[in-house]
Parts: C-alpha cells; structure tokens; sequence
C-alpha cells in the first residue's frame, strides 16, 4: 500500500546564475514503472557548482544527483522495490547497445546523457528536493542501503563510483607509484582506491592538512603542490624513473604540465577536473609520441561498477564518512553550494540534508 502523500514539497530551484531559491513545487508524479524517493541527503558536487555558477544550463531547474532517502510509492510496473526500502540513486543510465556503450564508451551514449532523475521542470537530479521521480531507465543503478549504513554512504556511492571508473583508466600494478594532484575530497578517493590496489600513491595538495589526511588515507608521501625542489622529491621517491601515472584532481594547468613532465616513458596521465568547455593549455607533444606518455580523460560514472562501488563503500574498506566535514538544512543549499565552491581551511565533503537525517548543521 502507498503511503499518502503532500501535494507540495520544498526544493531549490536554480534560477539563474549563482540564483538558487527555495519555493514550493508539486510533489512529482511517476509512472507505472517508476519510483518516488523521499531525499535525505545529497552531496554537492563540483559538476553542479559549474552549472549553477556559470550559468551553463538555462533555468529553471533542480539540480542534485548524490542522492539517496527512502522509496515511498513504487509504481504498479515495478519489480523488486517496496516502500520503505533505503536507497541510493543513480541519475545517468546508459542503454548498454549503442555504438558508445559497445566501446564502454557510457558517457558518451544518449541515452546516458539524458537525466533520468527529477524533482520538476528540466530532469537535472532534483536531489536538492524533498522528493524526487526515478525514471524508469535508470533503475538499474538504485542500490539498497544496508540498515548498518548510512545515507550519507549512499548518498556519497555516485561521486566513488566515478573516481572508480577513473581508476580503471589506468594500468597499474603493485608497488607502482602514481602521484593524485588535488586532496579534496574526489583526491582523497583517488588516494584510498589506488592504494587498495597496492599503488604507492604520492598526495600533492596546497594546504598541509589535506595531506595528513592523505596519509591516512594510504598516501606513502604528501608533498605541497608548489614547494620549491617537489619535482626533485617526486623522482627520487620513483628511483628516477618517474610516476607510473598522475592524476589531477584538480583543473590546473601548472600541476598537468608539471605532472606531464615527471611521468615515466610510457606513463599515463589522467585529467579528472577539466570540465570546462573551451580550456586550452600548451603541451609538448612529443611527449605523448615519442616518449608514450599517454593523456587520458574520464567523466562521469559507470554503471557497470555500481555493485563493486557499493561494497567498498558499505563495507567501508573506502570509508567515505571520514570525508563529510560539513551539513546543512534543504533552505540553506545555497550556503553548502558557496562553501562547495570555495572550500575553507576545515571544508571537504559538503552534503544536504534534505529530511534532517543527519544532526550536525554548520
């Protein structure tokens, strides 16, 4: 039996640029072979950030797609879901038969590029809502929660599974040693995830405290990005042989010519955070030709790795709890988006709590 429902709900609607305003919107309605989430906790992601800042989108629209809450009506269609279950969600869904996806290409498949979550106007995730419509094309990424975690894990799944799907860009072996640029909180996932896999992972971040928590997090090393002789450090720490590979967490075209020249012959560079159309930087080709340096980019997630993302996360071999420093209320979303964008000394992961699962507000 579904559970009654309100005819309105809370949602923050993006008006415009850095424009965000709490109004009252209809509750959505879902189709026979949909389901309806109540939110309780959704991140705020960098992607998002862009959007609203920039104004890339035109609005209106509810943005917000590290979501997770409780399932509340489930459609007459849907197998397999009742209310009452926990869950995470996942908004891009590729259709696993296009030209793209049969070169697991996903992200560049149609069909993944259509939103497949909302909370009203344009599908853009509609996690800073108290409500959102699972489409049905998109079902196959909902995971259940387990009564041990939280939803903050769940909610959390989405941006793991994207650093996952970085990972598995590179070709790495144990005792391998590749350097992750950026330790906020995508650069600390890159950190934990290589160092499970036995990589040697050495942190570079500007700020000294992101880099203990590197250290924790498995770094053998954590050097400040731009102190005089870190390049000098990163050979000797690699034999003078060079990094195995570089990730940059972070959009910076210093940190990818200077990680370009410390990789090995052969080695692999991977650009995580340059998302913005129409960056440009000067390289010197011949290292990609002659000496094999290869420059690779990925985006977004996958859902093929969703099951083996919720079990690092559930199980917290990747504990990603340690990395939520900062919540705040539905009304105060533009405040967690501000904080997001230009994060403080003390800042990593900023959620939303949308239906006061979590009790620390800032």
């Amino acid at each position: 039996m579904n559970e009654r429902l309100p005819r309105s709900m809370r949602a923050v609607v993006y008006r415009g640029a850095n424009d965000l305003r709490v109004e009252e919107l209809p509750v959505p309605r879902i189709g026979s072979n949909e389901l309806l989430v109540k939110v309780g906790v959704c991140g705020v992601c960098p992607t998002d950030i862009k959007k609203i800042h920039y104004a890339t989108v035109p609005p209106p629209r509810v943005f917000g797609h590290e979501t997770a809450g409780t399932i509340v009506k489930v459609g007459a269609r849907v197998k397999g879901w009742q209310i009452g279950d926990r869950v995470a969600l996942h908004h891009h869904v590729p259709c696993l038969d296009c030209h793209f996806c049969r070169h697991k290409a996903f992200a560049q498949c149609p069909t993944y590029k259509k939103t497949g979550i909302t909370a009203g106007f344009e599908p853009a995730g509609g996690g800073y809502a108290e409500y959102v419509r699972v489409m049905s094309f998109v079902l196959p990424g909902v995971v259940k929660v387990p009564k041990g975690n939280s939803l903050v894990e769940g909610a959390l799944l989405e941006p793991v599974n994207t650093v996952l799907k970085g990972v598995r860009q590179l070709h790495l072996l144990p005792n391998d040693v590749a350097l992750v640029a950026g330790q906020g909180p995508i650069g600390l996932m890159f950190t934990r995830l290589l160092t499970l896999q036995g990589v040697r992972v050495i942190a570079s971040d500007l700020a000294p405290h992101r880099l203990e928590i590197a250290r924790a997090h498995g770094a053998v090393a954590g050097l400040i990005a731009n102190s005089p002789g870190f390049p000098e450090q990163v050979m000797k720490m690699t034999g003078k042989r060079g990094l195995d590979a570089a990730v940059l967490a972070v959009p910076s075209d210093e940190a990818l010519k200077q990680a370009q020249t410390l990789l090995r012959g052969g080695g692999e560079l991977l650009l995580f955070a340059h998302t913005k159309r129409g960056a440009v930087t000067d390289i010197d080709l011949s290292n990609v030709c002659v000496d094999e340096k290869a420059l690779l980019g990925s985006y977004s997630s996958d859902v093929t790795l969703q099951k083996e993302v919720a079990r690092l996360v559930f199980s917290r071999r990747l504990d990603v709890r340690a990395l939520v420093t900062h919540r705040f209320p539905l009304e105060r979303t533009a405040d967690a988006v501000a904080l997001a964008a230009k994060p403080t000394a003390d800042s990593l992961k900023v959620v939303v709590d949308v239906n006061g699962e979590t009790t620390n507000s800032h």
